[in-house]
């Protein structure tokens, strides 16, 4: 059959454009995979989705006017349903045919094939194949149905429509032209009201023709930028916006660079049809305020590139994306700096009359600032942070670092109930860090400050000193801590307070730093914090009084501690953050290219100390790669199993009692190997540890084959178990080698 290749395009007024990117590809590919399930398009067919502010549209290859007829085999009912006695049709086969457009001449054709535990009559037929306007018309409404659209407006039509001026309908912006080509001719489908044609309309201020003609569908993009001034292509405008931009960059010299921000250029891209790049500059005076403020104020108020020099400083001048090219460019410059100037004079006010009060006199401050309802307020908050940090740096490190980091501890959040935080709650913590230096807190505590809040997403880096990596921990562990103590977990969608970000932050901390601090010791910490009553949380008067009428004697006017361990959590919380933790680092693991089985391994000891299972992983791999593995770790599963059926047993052996050769030669075995063992793991070195075990793989196997464990004997019976209780402690040291059995 003859195909052609389809053009579809939805002619919209301004798109939101942190959505556009999405809606394009969402749109292209709904609609191609609704006509690919309707036969009218190969599975393999080309797709090409285009997205631009005002348009989304897209280009399917080889499309059929008509889908190909299908033989299509259809269940009817069970043959003592369909047939009587006589094997005629009972008068429900009969109804049955009629509804799908046969007679009783069909009977004869039917067929009997077994379905389940009856046979059943099936009717076999010929389906027409969907024609290309029926097929796009559903493609289209479905397209438009499973948009991702993030706020739906309403909009009354003004034509098309039995109502004019009172039938509404519902899209993410108002549209007003659709174009559906099938080669060159029109396909006449319909949808929000709109017709289908050839014309569309091109840029709002540039366009040389108006309205623009598609004449074929393979020169959409082609006229579109003839005769509209419009890229289409979202990729193809965003990389022209790219090579602009480098090109402005060398044109001012220096070195210069313009700030790298995918997320600005994507939005950016939806923001311009053509764009063209037009370098602008500032007074210098302002580059006295940080830079991190000005980068933040001129990207996500006036969407300009910041230029960066060599060094990475922020320079004067600045990149703007313009949607139009006039011959004279000096206007929309000046614009331009003129509505950036009271952004950076904003900045720096809000930076100078910061400094004019201590970080110190602001800590008061955070007692007037709600935390959680459960949790009370960030000077509440600041306290429990504090008292985690000092648990933990001592032990890490001296009275020197106790000191540092309860000072950066207490200062951290202040930066919150400053102007320029305020105004960018974006630059929470780096403040911090600028306020500490004019304080005069030097660059130890200032740099704690910034850089509590790190990892703050995948690849972050971590903080760069030892104080702020006890600060970052302590604030990441009393969150998890409190959320988890509350009940206030996340779900499978939902983490509105980050703990799977906060989890991953303390896992890198403690392994990329390789702390000598357990898991199990910094949890600790956080959970005495909370349970200990000089530190107490007050509930809110509105949970103060629903608390009143559970607690006898209680008066609903009483602020109820919090803190309190009996009331705060119980023993489920702490297991169920910890297992948390676990499935967070095993997700981690994971995506760094370890097998299921070599992170169940490690991870099933829940080795507190996190520095070390990357060494565990790799002395696992290497012990799974030897010969002897598969059969030691069969034994080991067995041993598991056969330790599970029974009470505790000590690993205690009397060489007496040892009767069978195979258990006595398995006994000589383990005086020998396992010391070295033991000697190797203590030393560190797991691969060894593990290697060395390998030994035992002939007499494990004679032991088993020839010894029966179970004697009836009581005293042989808790020897023989008693010499398999050594041998699994010993096997089980690294990891639980039995995860690594088929």
């Amino acid at each position: 059959m003859t195909t052609k290749n389809l053009l579809v395009e939805l002619f919209v007024e301004e798109l939101p454009p942190k959505a556009l990117k999405k809606l394009g590809e969402a749109f292209a590919t709904v609609l191609a995979d609704s006509l690919k399930t309707q036969g009218l398009v190969a599975a393999d067919a080309a797709v090409t989705h285009f997205a631009s502010p005002r348009r989304l549209a897209v280009h399917v290859a080889a499309v059929s006017a008509q889908a190909a007829d299908k033989a299509v085999s259809q269940k009817l009912m069970p043959v003592a349903v369909g047939l009587d006695a006589s094997g005629n049709a009972t008068p429900a086969l009969l109804k049955k045919l009629q509804a799908l457009g046969a007679d009783a001449s069909a009977v004869s054709t039917l067929k009997r094939a077994v379905d389940g535990k009856a046979e059943a009559l099936f009717y076999d037929s010929m389906v027409t194949g969907v024609t290309l306007v029926d097929g796009l018309q559903k493609a289209l409404l479905e397209s438009i149905a499973k948009l991702p659209i993030p706020k739906v407006m309403s909009y009354q039509l003004q034509s098309g429509c039995e109502l004019p001026g009172w039938t509404s309908v519902s899209f993410v912006r108002p549209a007003h032209g659709l174009v559906a080509l099938h080669g060159s001719d029109v396909v006449p489908v319909q949808a929000l009201g709109l017709h289908a044609g050839n014309h569309t309309e091109g840029h709002r201020f540039e366009a040389t023709v108006s309205p623009v003609v598609i004449t074929d569908a393979d020169a959409y993009a082609a006229t579109l930028a003839k005769d509209g001034a419009v890229i289409a292509s979202f990729a193809e405008r965003r990389a022209d916006i790219v090579r602009q931009l480098d090109a402005a960059a060398a044109k001012v010299g220096g070195n210069c660079k313009p700030i790298e921000d995918a997320a600005l250029l994507d939005e950016v891209t939806a923001l311009v049809e053509r764009p063209h790049v037009l370098i602008c500059e500032f007074e210098a005076q302002f580059l006295d305020v940080p830079q991190e403020c000005l980068i933040l104020t001129m990207k996500a108020n006036q969407k300009y590139f910041p230029l960066l020099d060599a060094a990475g400083k922020l320079t004067n001048k600045f990149l703007v994306v313009s949607n139009i090219n006039p011959d004279d460019a000096s206007l929309v410059i000046g614009g331009n700096e003129r509505v950036v100037r009271p952004r950076l004079a904003d900045a720096k006010f809000f930076f100078d009359q910061d400094r004019k009060k201590t970080l110190a006199s602001r800590v008061d401050g955070l007692g007037k600032v709600v935390y959680h309802n459960k949790l009370g307020t960030q000077g509440e908050r600041v306290e429990r942070v504090r008292a985690i940090a000092k648990a933990i740096a001592a032990q890490l490190g001296d009275a020197t670092l106790v000191d540092q980091a309860d000072q950066a501890a207490q200062l951290a959040k202040t930066d919150l109930v400053t102007d320029m935080v305020g105004e960018f709650p974006e630059l929470q913590g780096i403040m911090g860090g600028y306020y500490a230096l004019n304080d005069g807190l030097g660059e130890t505590v200032a740099h704690a400050i910034e850089d509590h809040y790190k990892p703050r997403f995948a690849g972050d880096a971590l903080p760069r000193n030892t104080a702020g990596v006890v600060v970052a921990l302590a604030d990441k562990l009393e969150t998890l801590v409190g959320m988890f103590g509350i009940g206030n977990l996340p779900t499978g969608d939902k983490d509105p307070f980050a703990l799977r970000r906060h989890a991953l932050g303390v896992i890198r901390m403690l392994v990329e730093k390789d702390l000598p601090l357990g898991l199990d010791i910094a949890l600790g910490a956080a959970w005495a914090v909370y349970e200990d009553e000089s530190i107490q949380v007050a509930w809110s008067k509105a949970q103060a009084d629903a608390a009143s009428q559970s607690m006898k004697g209680d008066g609903g006017d009483r602020v109820v501690a919090y803190g309190h361990s009996k009331r705060f959590a119980d023993e489920s919380s702490r297991a169920a953050l910890v297992d948390f933790m676990f499935d967070r680092l095993a997700g981690s693991l994971r995506e760094q290219g370890y097998s299921a089985q070599e992170v169940d391994a490690v991870l099933a000891l829940k080795p507190q100390r996190l520095g070390d299972v990357a060494k565990r992983l790799t002395a696992v791999r290497a012990f799974a790669a030897l010969p002897e593995s598969a059969a030691l770790a069969a034994a080991n599963k067995r041993i598991s199993n056969i330790l599970k059926k029974t009470d505790d047993v000590d690993a205690l052996v009397s060489e007496v009692l040892l009767q069978e050769a195979a258990e006595k030669a398995l006994f000589a075995a383990m005086q020998t190997v396992l010391p070295q063992a033991q000697s190797q793991w203590q030393a560190g070195d797991y691969t060894a540890s593990l290697q060395s075990l390998a030994a035992l793989r002939l007499p494990v196997d004679a032991f088993f084959e020839d010894v029966m464990v179970n004697a009836e004997q009581l005293d042989l019976r808790l020897n023989r178990l008693g010499l398999l209780k050594s041998l699994h402690v010993a096997m089980n040291r690294v990891a639980d080698l039995s995860k690594l059995a088929a």
